[in-house]
């Protein structure tokens, strides 16, 4: 944890704050923190800085805040991801928001298995701890947003038009001639398809609203391996 994220609630005034919970037990295991010290701290959708300890008991750390800090540029990359195998997705979640993601879109394909609409990882819940820890990473506090699309067609069709305007459309694929770009300096939305990449019909609706098809070259990548890769190439 490079950074303990404030949220509304922990606030008792405009600057104090009671930590409990899961960032309770950090700051005392793994801080090993004392009334007194200082702490890197950042409220959720706002900004950083520090907290400094002046009481704690088995409940509760009461910090008194300074908040000054802008919180990093976010990244350029906006990303539509096909729903990938749940255990995967909590660690992609993560790791998104670490390098800066702030829009993600979360979108049905015809590989994507039929059951994983079911998990819980899709709760509301439990996207936002996996994006907090991604935060408290990467010392960020802006939380992205996510959409969840079930509707494959309808979404291309209606909706991607306005969501790629202003940006450069990327699908990364297996197959392709084109080669994946390097330090994109302009705005970038990038889709990365199921295990075995989307199907000919996805890729040619895609590129008939204006994606450029790419691939990384004769190796196929785990979708958990290929997210990371290309948003950092693209970087």
């Amino acid at each position: 944890m490079n950074l303990i994220i404030l949220l509304d609630e922990d606030f008792v005034s405009e600057n104090k704050v009671n930590i409990s919970g899961r960032r309770l037990e950090h700051i005392l295991n793994i801080h090993k923190a004392e009334i007194g010290d200082a702490l890197r701290v950042g409220r959720l959708n706002g900004k950083i800085g520090t907290g400094t300890i002046v009481n704690m008991n088995g409940e509760y750390i009461e910090m008194e805040i300074e908040l000054t800090q802008d919180p990093p540029d976010p990244s350029n990359i906006q990303l539509i991801l096909a729903m990938p195998r749940p255990k995967v997705f909590k660690r992609i979640i993560q790791d998104v928001t670490t390098m800066g993601i702030k829009k993600i879109y979360i979108i049905k394909t015809w590989r994507v298995e039929k059951s994983f609409w079911n998990s819980p990882v899709l709760e509301e819940e439990k996207l936002f701890e996996h994006m907090i820890l991604g935060l408290e990473q990467a010392k960020d506090t802006i939380l992205p947003k996510i959409e969840i699309v079930k509707l494959f067609k309808p979404f291309v069709e209606d909706e991607i038009p306005d969501i790629i305007k202003g940006t450069k459309a990327i699908v990364g694929h297996p197959i392709s001639d084109i080669e994946c770009p390097r330090n994109m300096n302009s705005k970038v939305t990038l889709a990365i398809g199921p295990e075995g990449g989307f199907i000919d019909y996805e890729i040619e609706m895609l590129k008939k609203q204006g994606f450029e098809v790419v691939t990384l070259g004769n190796r196929i990548l785990r979708v958990e391996n290929a997210v990371p890769y290309i948003i950092g190439r693209l970087s």
